[in-house]
């Protein structure tokens, strides 16, 4: 059976620091943003929501799902990007013409287009790494430790174990596209 990697992004841990997205910028040398941590339920960033003493703070990374059934792969006249036999949805630049039909076709507006190169850009979950028995920069670097990495067809992975055992969601689960990235929401706060 073939590996089936992906990523399990603890809520209740993200603390909302974006060292993922900086650790993102500065392994993969780019200029966009292949992690965006939004702010949840608030009216201003970096402002709680609530009412005091009951006020919440949530935060949501998003990045390419590494969908089993990636729409962007489809639609791309030039195959510049390829499904691996392992999960990760990969670019390959020198078939990108920067026509974009990949940015329309992501349910997760995830894909990023640099003007200055003509050529799109997104998360590939760090395939040098992984290739060589490393996790993503973003795991290593998240300083809640809220990034687990694993192989969802591997019953015993990390990952596997915390789908199996806590409540989890994926992002848009009615556009069909069955992620790899899974989230475990934050537990309810208790009343003071």
């Amino acid at each position: 059976m073939n590996k089936r990697l992906g990523l399990v992004i603890d809520q209740e841990r993200c603390i909302g620091c974006e060292a993922c997205t900086v650790a993102c910028k500065i392994e993969n040398n780019s200029t966009s943003h292949w992690i965006q941590v939004e702010t949840l339920n608030v009216t201003q960033k970096d402002t709680p929501s609530g009412k005091f003493p009951d006020l919440k703070m949530e935060w949501l990374p998003r990045l390419c799902n590494h969908c089993s059934n990636p729409p962007c792969v489809g639609v791309c006249p030039n195959d510049a990007l390829v499904k691996r036999e392992d999960g990760p949805v990969i670019l390959i630049e020198e078939n990108c013409d920067g026509c974009q039909a990949c940015l329309n076709a992501c349910p997760y507006n995830v894909i990023h287009f640099n003007e200055q190169n003509n050529i799109i850009e997104k998360c590939h979950l760090c395939v040098h790494r992984i290739d060589k028995g490393l996790d993503p920069f973003c795991v290593i670097c998240c300083e809640g430790q809220a990034i687990y990495f694993g192989d969802f067809n591997d019953p015993n992975s990390e990952v596997s174990q915390i789908v199996k055992n806590r409540e989890t969601f994926k992002l848009k689960p009615e556009a069909g596209t069955e992620p790899s990235i899974f989230y475990c929401p934050p537990m309810p706060r208790r009343k003071l």
